[in-house]
């Protein structure tokens, strides 16, 4: 290798390490080598054989350095202005979730047009390792799901476990599969530390007493175990209350939880629990009744709804390129309070009559953006549980304050390091204040121009890099974009098919 590409090398490796929260000792730690090497390996003065290359990407949980094609960057040119329509895809939180849920199942699951991502990909390489069997059974991404009689949990993968986060849900359907196991502790986005002790708490009524140990979770279950009250929950979180409902689905008594989320993943859950035999009163509030069965063994059809994030998405990527298209099949009542927000802040939209989703639940509607001259809100922009604003989609508010005419204040206060990736939106022109780890001051209008940025950890900030890519003068590349990929599928390609000039390339 040459000295440049060394030092393109160190850097990314750098990046990565930063981007992860690791000091160089501790990466060092996991090589088996000494700080003093590290540092030389991030200044470009070490040689690296392939063999190290690969030991480093694998260390980092990264696609940074990588043997093979390496990494998958994108290139953009701009700025662009977009047209035509677009289809929201199902929702990626769902459909994990009901991949979770399918371990209650002992008969054949069938899931309708599964979100095709690396998330997905991950949980279907976990299941494959315990003894489920899946398999795609057509281009519209329907998936099959068999389950083993007898699962062998000794066997997990457990690589790709530690790579998403959403192995946490195993919790409450394995208790009904085993009296002991333990799962490797969740990885996925860097969003700081999220404690797993409300996950805890939920399900120790239900019978699953769980020690944190090195790297593992060890889990007993204590066999005939039924809520005595209410299960409240400590935080009103989506995989909480997913984790409690599957605990739940077949415990044969009925169990309350309150503060439970009602959020849109949590709906979904629940109507495919209905479709295996649990009766749920409540779906939609924040009081769940669940009258579990003793059994689960029935041959179910599912389609989970779309995703309102992604059409989150598509919304930010309209409003940054000033463009006018039509977003089909967006999920509204997920997103009445972002349309809200947008129209005080002067976004001009139209409507279509809405329509039922797949699950013959789901309200669904067509957005067509129309273009608009945008200023800040009046108040702060901050999310809250369903009905609220939601989480996930605070981060598309700071792509779209940009380019309104004043100054917008996100206040981030469910993850204590997510807004600072915000601030990557500077190195493309924007004006953002870091007030301290959870708010962010944007002040508008931006004149966007095209930058080359590392690839934020975390999923929705880096989709907003992309979008304000789109409405950059010039050539912008954005490098290592497999966080893009766990959470949506063939956004670049999809994209251009509404006028964008996005390139998939390597270059290591």
């Amino acid at each position: 290798m040459n000295e440049d590409y060394l030092l393109r090398i160190g850097h990314l490796i750098r990046d990565a390490r930063k981007h992860r929260g690791w000091t160089q000792q501790q990466l060092a730690d996991v090589l088996n080598t000494s700080q003093s090497a590290v540092n030389r390996i991030e200044r470009g003065h070490q040689n690296l054989s392939l063999e190290m290359v690969a030991r480093i990407g694998e260390a980092l949980d990264s696609q940074i350095v990588s043997l093979g094609a390496g990494p998958t960057h994108l290139r953009v040119n701009g700025p662009t202005r977009l047209s035509g329509s677009i289809t929201v895809k199902t929702s990626k939180n769902a459909g994990v979730a009901l991949l979770c849920a399918s371990l209650l199942n002992r008969g054949r699951t069938t899931l309708r047009q599964v979100a095709r991502i690396e998330e997905v990909n991950r949980l279907l390489e976990v299941l494959d390792s315990i003894g489920v069997k899946s398999r795609w059974l057509n281009e519209d991404n329907d998936l099959e799901i068999t389950p083993s009689p007898n699962l062998d949990l000794s066997l997990i993968d457990v690589e790709a476990a530690r790579r998403t986060r959403s192995i946490i849900m195993f919790l409450g359907p394995l208790m009904h599969r085993a009296t002991s196991f333990e799962l490797p502790y969740a990885g996925g986005c860097d969003l700081g530390t999220r404690t797993v002790e409300p996950h805890m708490a939920a399900l120790r009524p239900l019978g699953l007493e769980v020690k944190a140990t090195e790297g593992s979770y060890k889990c007993i279950v204590h066999e005939g175990v039924t809520p005595t009250r209410p299960i409240v929950l400590t935080e009103r979180g989506d995989t909480v209350t997913e984790n409690a409902l599957m605990a739940a689905a077949l415990n044969t008594g009925t169990t309350v939880i309150r503060n439970a989320s009602s959020n849109y993943m949590v709906q979904d859950l629940c109507f495919f629990l209905e479709k295996l035999g649990v009766r749920i009163d409540g779906i939609g509030t924040t009081t769940l009744k669940v009258t579990g069965c003793s059994e689960i063994a029935v041959d179910v059809d599912y389609a989970p709804s779309e995703d309102p994030i992604e059409a989150m998405s598509l919304l930010a990527a309209a409003i940054v390129t000033d463009s006018e298209i039509t977003i089909r099949r967006a999920p509204i009542e997920f997103l009445e309070i972002e349309l809200a927000v947008l129209t005080e802040m002067g976004l001009r939209y139209e409507l279509s009559e809405e329509y039922v989703a797949t699950n013959g639940h789901t309200r669904l509607v067509d957005i067509t953006t129309l273009q608009s001259q945008l200023h800040s809100p009046i108040d702060k922009i901050h999310p809250m549980p369903f009905p609220g604003l939601n989480i996930d989609n605070l981060p598309f508010f700071a792509v779209i304050a940009a380019v309104a005419e004043g100054q917008t204040l996100l206040h981030d206060w469910v993850y204590e390091n997510r807004a600072i990736y915000l601030t990557d939106l500077n190195k493309l022109g924007g004006k953002v204040t870091l007030l301290d780890p959870h708010r962010v001051m944007i002040e508008g209008p931006t004149h966007w121009s095209g930058a080359e940025i590392v690839c934020p950890p975390a999923l929705r900030p880096a989709v907003v890099i992309l979008l304000a890519m789109l409405a950059s003068k010039g050539t912008s590349v954005l490098r290592s974009v497999y966080v893009i990929n766990r959470g949506y599928e063939d956004l670049a390609e999809r994209l251009n098919e509404l006028g964008a000039q996005i390139e998939t390339f390597h270059d290591i």
